[in-house]
């Protein structure tokens, strides 16, 4: 996606934030909070990421997205989140548009499954992208596990 598409004033960059940027906009984003190990390691872990920032401070993130993935054929979408005040600019649809296209472009040739965790606010972004709601066919499922960190 070409940063073209951004509002002005902001820069798209290939990468992920710190942890600490990365803790602060999920918490500042009411998204579930996570410690510094599972920061990192899903950071670390992850296919692909993208973040917005302002022109003038290039390296803190307002607005990110990222691809946990195989490379090959399957690809979840995580992360999605844009400080509030800077909702409602665009930046998660040029988010959402240059991680679908990054897919496109590397992943293993064949068809692609991308799905994602949609959450109320963000569904029409989803929709207006091309996703769809997977009921009745299948139902997504999950299952949170207390985890130790030792093997």
């Amino acid at each position: 996606m070409a940063a073209s598409a951004l509002a002005a004033g902001y820069v798209l960059v290939q990468g992920y934030p710190s942890v600490e940027d990365y803790l602060y906009m999920r918490a500042t984003c009411n998204l579930s909070l996570r410690n510094a190990e599972q920061a990192a390691a899903a950071l670390q872990g992850s296919w692909y990421g993208v973040y917005v920032a302002e022109e003038a401070t290039p390296t803190e993130p307002i607005a990110m997205g990222r691809i946990i993935g195989d490379g090959g054929w399957y690809f979840l979408i995580a992360d999605m989140m844009t400080l509030p005040e800077h909702q409602r600019k665009g930046l998660a649809d040029v988010v959402l548009k240059n991680l679908l296209a990054t897919i496109k472009s590397r992943a293993a040739k064949g068809q692609a499954y991308v799905t994602l965790g949609a959450d109320p606010p963000g569904r029409r972004l989803y929709q207006k992208n091309g996703f769809k709601d997977t009921m009745p066919q299948q139902m997504g499922m999950s299952l949170l596990i207390d985890a130790g960190g030792e093997q």
